[in-house]
C-alpha cells in the first residue's frame, strides 16, 4: 500500500499549517507524506509559531509559506483545513477534516502554546490512524 499524504491548509501557511506539518513529519517520519499550503500564503513563517516547536525540539525555520495549488489536493489523501472557510477546493472522494483553532498570528507565545499543543494532540491522533 502507497503511503497516506496528508495537506493542511490554513490561510497564511505560517502558523497552525506549519506547526501541523512540523508534528507530523516529526511523529509519522516516512510514513505519511506531509504537505502544507495556505490559500493566501505570507511572506514567511510565524516567528512565534516557529519558538512554540523549537520548545517541542523542532525546527520549523526553514520552512517557506506556499501557495494552494489543486495539484495538492488531489495528491492529499486526507485534507486538514484550519479556518480556511470556502477558500479550500473541494474534490469528491477525499477526506476532508476541519480542526477549529485559534489563528497564532499577532499572537504571543503564551497564547500560542495551546494552539501548538491542540495540534500535537490531532496529529497523533492521526498518526495513529493512518500509520497504524
Amino acid at each position: 500500500m502507497s503511503k497516506p499524504t496528508v495537506l493542511f491548509v490554513c490561510v497564511h501557511n505560517a502558523g497552525r499549517s506549519q506547526m501541523a506539518a512540523g508534528y507530523l513529519q516529526s511523529l509519522a517520519g516516512d510514513r505519511i507524506e506531509v504537505l502544507s499550503a495556505g490559500s493566501q500564503p505570507a511572506d514567511r513563517i510565524n516567528p512565534v509559531a516557529v519558538a512554540a516547536m523549537a520548545e517541542e525540539g523542532i525546527d520549523i525555520a526553514g520552512r517557506q509559506p506556499k501557495v494552494l495549488t489543486t495539484e495538492a489536493v488531489q495528491e492529499a489523501d486526507v485534507v486538514v483545513t484550519m479556518g480556511c472557510g470556502d477558500e479550500c477546493p473541494f474534490f469528491p472522494g477525499k477526506r476532508y477534516e476541519d480542526w477549529v483553532l485559534a489563528d497564532p498570528a499577532g499572537q504571543g507565545i503564551e497564547a500560542v502554546r495551546p494552539i501548538r499543543d491542540q495540534i500535537r494532540a490531532r496529529v497523533e491522533a492521526l498518526v495513529a490512524e493512518l500509520a497504524g
